[in-house]
């Protein structure tokens, strides 16, 4: 009761005040309506702008600069139309990041250096094997559409708190895991929680985020088997593609995020089967089984494992994400008969090859994707793809070649996987803006 009096005793007071406010407005307009000096109106708005000043300056005793005055004017400023938060929306649901080109960034693409991140690899520390050129830093990615905004560390643990993170792949998904460790670092130094003997499968923990981020190792994605011959290791294998590795999938059900990604070790021999027996092969020359090749071998690893997380009852992930192939970059010759990768700048989009092997992989592993993304949907399961592939065929600059320190290996150039620092990095910035872009598609 005593509020309804208060409020009925102020509502008559603010009415008087209000019929006072009346009378003298209508004074002021008969009498003083044509001597409203120019110096009067000036004072009158600079007075305004120095109250709102006071309101809304933290500290009004402090110089202002003038993006704080911008961002305290925009407070009176009146609110934009309704078109704009539809404009966000087209941008981050219409712009191909993946289809652009590289251009120059003289203050460098990279955040961090081979000596400010301790985790880098040795094999991926290109600068510590004697590299002496550093052009190829001095890069970023620039979508035809729009811009791809670099990767924010604070924002990305800010994103993921209380979550798990997975890589699930090959040496060139750790590759990734590597360059995001180094990142990630630089807001906050992550403990190392787990290694296997073989340092396959690797967890690293934020504490202060309370996220966990790793790496699951395998090679094809489902089970496979090398042959051994007389006591030896035969370089052939055996792929059961209704089975899926469990070096992987018995961690899926803690996970909140995927990043799932193989290729290269399917350029080998090897023999596919289902429940069946042997239905296939890769590189074998069998009578009686029919060479697929490699692209088949590869799609129907994606679907099993795809389709293994899209029918994982106890699962959590909240997103998956398909990352595109990695394209090698050999040149006069393969890995073990003297090919190179010496260049030391990126190539232009009418230098590389869209008809090429590495695009028709890509190709296959973005139709696995959609399919499993329309399976997802009416379970309520998010999948997306990070399509590096393209940016990737322009940087044959990026790979360590020579400069990658193996003792048992001389003579041999890596151009598989990528230096650290260098652009793989931006597969980081792709990832973020591709779970922002997920993230806004949840809330809309």
């Amino acid at each position: 009761m005593k509020n309804m009096k208060s409020s009925s005793s102020s509502s008559s007071f603010f009415q008087d005040k209000i019929h006072n406010y009346n009378k003298k407005e209508r004074w002021l307009n008969s009498n003083m309506g044509k001597k409203l000096s120019p110096f009067f109106l000036s004072s009158l708005l600079a007075t305004f702008i120095f109250i709102i000043f006071i309101l809304y300056s933290p500290n009004p005793l402090k110089a202002m600069s003038k993006s704080d005055l911008d961002r305290t004017l925009a407070l009176i400023k009146p609110p934009n139309n309704t078109t704009f938060q539809g404009d966000i929306q087209d941008e981050i649901l219409n712009c191909d990041l993946f289809k652009g080109h590289w251009i120059p960034d003289l203050q460098g693409s990279s955040q961090y250096t081979n000596s400010s991140c301790t985790t880098i690899p040795t094999s991926k520390n290109c600068f510590h094997h004697g590299r002496k050129d550093t052009d190829f830093l001095n890069w970023r990615w620039k979508p035809d559409q729009c811009d791809l905004p670099r990767f924010d560390p604070k924002t990305f643990l800010e994103f993921v708190q209380g979550k798990k993170l997975a890589f699930i792949g090959d040496s060139v998904a750790r590759n990734h895991m590597e360059s995001l460790l180094c990142l990630l670092s630089k807001v906050e130094t992550p403990e190392d929680h787990y290694k296997d003997s073989e340092d396959r499968k690797r967890v690293w923990y934020f504490p202060g985020h309370d996220f966990t981020l790793m790496i699951l190792w395998t090679k094809v994605l489902v089970k496979g088997e090398e042959r051994v011959v007389n006591g030896s290791s035969s370089g052939i294998f055996d792929l059961h593609l209704n089975k899926i590795d469990e070096e992987w999938s018995r961690d899926l059900p803690s996970l909140d995020y995927v990043i799932i990604s193989v290729a290269h070790w399917f350029f080998r021999p090897i023999y596919l089967h289902d429940d069946t027996g042997v239905v296939g092969c890769v590189y074998c020359n069998t009578p009686n089984v029919t060479d697929f090749g490699v692209g088949f071998a590869l799609k129907m690893a994606f679907r099993s494992a795809l389709n293994h997380i899209n029918s994982c009852k106890k699962c959590r992930v909240r997103v998956t994400l398909l990352r595109t192939f990695s394209p090698a970059h050999f040149e006069n010759g393969t890995w073990n008969t003297g090919g190179r990768c010496n260049r030391t700048s990126p190539l232009t989009e009418a230098e590389i090859n869209l008809n090429s092997n590495e695009w028709e992989l890509r190709s296959l592993q973005m139709e696995e994707i959609e399919k499993a993304r329309t399976q997802g949907e009416k379970k309520g399961k998010r999948f997306g793809v990070l399509d590096i592939t393209r940016a990737m065929l322009m940087r044959p600059d990026g790979h360590p070649g020579e400069f990658w320190g193996n003792k048992w290996m001389k003579g041999y150039n890596d151009c598989v996987h990528w230096c650290l620092p260098g652009p793989i990095d931006v597969w980081n910035d792709f990832l973020m803006a591709v779970l922002r872009r997920e993230a806004a598609l949840l809330s809309w």
